[in-house]
């Protein structure tokens, strides 16, 4: 599919390139790894080269700013190997594939996992932890999740050593912003006209319009959120429920007005008109926009039981709702009513602070829909094991209260449990309810189907995150919901290559964790539908492999403890072979096995 974008009615838009400051005090690239190129900006849009970053950054080199070091022998790393070196007083990842040595940050700038653990694989590094892609020509980020790119080093080989030069600032910063354009016509605008409309803010949203930035796009953005915040990293609400809002903010409010992305808080819109291109606000504001991105996240089942209306009975949507959870449940009763990714994070946070925590499920084993039966009972054992009482097969009938506060739970089967704070996580579904009479298509669960570039049914109007069913090409183009924080990443960037005409089509492999008492579950495919489940490693040591099937195919790998085995699976994956049942029925993974890594 063509552009989406058409130049405005007379409206002069200059376009500067901004270079963040750590970019500028970088040092020069090595020959085979250089930044790569942002596009050149035009007015109004048209996007195809900027200047080369090369040349934009040499005026800013001081020698004083750089340290070299000696590394290693040319024979110490063979092809296909990385390693950890000392650069300075600080950290690079040195690797060498096809004959070629790079160097790049050692750190992922996620959560900062050391990459030399992860899987390097057709030029790019793979995160052991969360699945992020690098490139090791460049260090830009590949695949998510995370929004920052790695820095390059300058590697040479002198009298058989190899020899690394870096920016000072970068060893210890072990990440960069990519160069991205601003538009300096913004005066130019009427209050309600855009050029791009982004509605909701979480990961889809934000990589959307950073991505647009990045390729030289030059005309307005507006986002919009129904949040107060500035977006923040939602997956760390179930995981670190202490966490405030500013602690886990994605981007500052500098950053957003530095490269005139208009973010628009506790805004939400209530109807979209295709025929018009107008998205309509509740509190009566109109945005008149040309291309539109809908990135809306997804919003809670409610219980339908009595006296919801009580105290301290929380759906966890905010930080502010995590921060309170925390804090009624030191030394107090805490109900979990769902045993879903988020219900049991929450509940294994909260074991170490709360008097008693319980979880109420109607299912007979967590996880068994995702995970299987055997996985789910080893994940049960673990929160046996730490003194979380479980009622399963049981619902929530009624919510009793003292004075207006929370005091007991009573189940259906009669079971009356004290509480002193309820979280509830039953599930969600798609918030697309405002677009029921837009036109754009939704289907009988309110999701939105798009195609492989992310366009729905109407010309200009794409859909991202959360909300959508997407042909996935891992299951041969089969349209599905995959509601991962990596995803919606991904989501945002092939919708914003093609606003911009950059015909783009999805092809990435999802890439899911959770974590639960110091553990992490790591997973990659998509096991909907899986008829067995394979094995390998000590379920009761929570040290294992679990390989999910379909018609003698693996679909999908779940992992604890078995790093970076998930990771390569998901390269596989990625490469487009077909990994076979039979391949990994006899515990012989050296079909996945390269040539390693090292760690000085």
């Amino acid at each position: 599919m063509g552009g989406c974008f058409s130049k405005p009615k007379p409206v002069e838009v200059k376009i500067e390139v901004v270079v963040p400051e750590k970019e500028k005090e970088r040092g020069k690239m090595s020959p085979n790894g250089m930044a790569s190129p942002v596009a050149n900006c035009k007015p109004n849009g048209t996007t195809k080269h900027l200047c080369d970053e090369s040349l934009a950054l040499s005026a800013y080199q001081n020698p004083r700013d750089f340290v070299e070091a000696a590394v290693c022998h040319v024979r110490d790393l063979e092809n296909g190997q990385m390693r950890e070196v000392e650069v300075g007083g600080g950290k690079a990842l040195l690797i060498k594939e096809h004959g070629e040595y790079s160097a790049i940050s050692h750190k992922c700038p996620h959560y900062g996992a050391p990459l030399v653990k992860g899987v390097l694989s057709g030029g790019r590094v793979r995160c052991p932890w969360h699945g992020a892609c690098f490139s090791i020509a460049t260090g830009d980020i590949e695949d998510f999740p995370g929004l920052d790119s790695l820095e390059k080093f300058q590697v040479r080989v002198e009298k058989d050593k190899v020899i690394i030069r870096a920016n000072k600032q970068a060893l210890q910063t072990q990440k960069r912003t990519r160069m991205m354009s601003k538009c300096t016509g913004l005066s130019n605008y009427s209050a309600g006209v855009t050029s791009v409309l982004i509605i909701g803010a979480g990961p889809a949203g934000l990589v959307c319009a950073e991505t647009l930035r990045q390729e030289g796009f030059g005309d307005r953005i507006v986002m919009c959120t129904v949040d107060k915040h500035q977006p923040y990293d939602r997956p760390k609400l179930s995981k670190s429920l202490e966490s405030t809002a500013e602690q886990i903010t994605l981007r500052s409010k500098e950053f957003f007005q530095k490269y005139d992305i208009e973010l628009l808080k506790e805004k939400e819109v209530v109807t979209v008109d295709i025929k018009t291109k107008t998205a309509i606000f509740r509190d009566g504001l109109k945005m008149v926009y040309k291309n539109l991105l809908i990135a809306t996240g997804s919003s809670p089942k409610l219980l339908n039981c009595k006296g919801t209306d009580v105290e301290n009975v929380f759906y966890l949507r905010t930080p502010e709702d995590a921060n309170c959870i925390a804090k009624l449940a030191n030394n107090k009763n805490a109900i979990v009513v769902g045993a879903s990714y988020v219900g049991m994070e929450v509940a294994a946070y909260l074991a170490e602070k709360a008097h008693s925590v319980s979880v109420v499920s109607q299912e007979d084993i967590p996880f068994r829909k995702a995970l299987g039966e055997k996985v789910g009972r080893a994940i049960m054992k673990m929160f046996d094991n730490n003194r979380i009482k479980f009622y399963m097969l049981n619902e929530v009938s009624e919510f009793r209260g003292q004075q207006g506060k929370l005091k007991e739970v009573v189940l259906n089967s009669g079971k009356v449990l004290r509480a002193d704070v309820c979280i509830i996580g039953t599930g969600v579904s798609p918030a697309t309810s405002f677009l029921k009479h837009s036109g754009i298509n939704m289907d009988s669960k309110g999701f939105i189907p798009v195609s492989k570039t992310m366009q729905t049914n109407v010309p200009g109007v794409f859909a991202a995150g959360d909300v959508v069913t997407f042909p996935l090409a891992l299951r041969s183009n089969k349209k599905v919901n995959v509601p991962h924080w990596q995803m919606a990443h991904m989501h945002g960037r092939i919708a914003a290559l093609n606003m911009l005409g950059q015909a783009t089509e999805i092809n990435t492999v999802p890439y899911f964790w959770t974590a639960m008492f110091g553990k992490s579950i790591r997973y990659a495919g998509h096991g909907e539908g899986f008829d067995s489940v394979i094995i390998q490693g000590d379920l009761d040591e929570l040290k294992f492999v679990a390989f999910y099937t379909k018609s003698e195919e693996v679909i999908a790998v779940a992992s604890m403890n078995y790093d970076p085995i998930v990771s390569k699976v998901a390269e596989v994956f990625g490469s487009g072979r077909t990994i076979r049942k039979r391949d990994v029925e006899t515990g012989d993974m050296s079909w996945l096995i390269g040539k390693g890594t090292q760690q000085l």
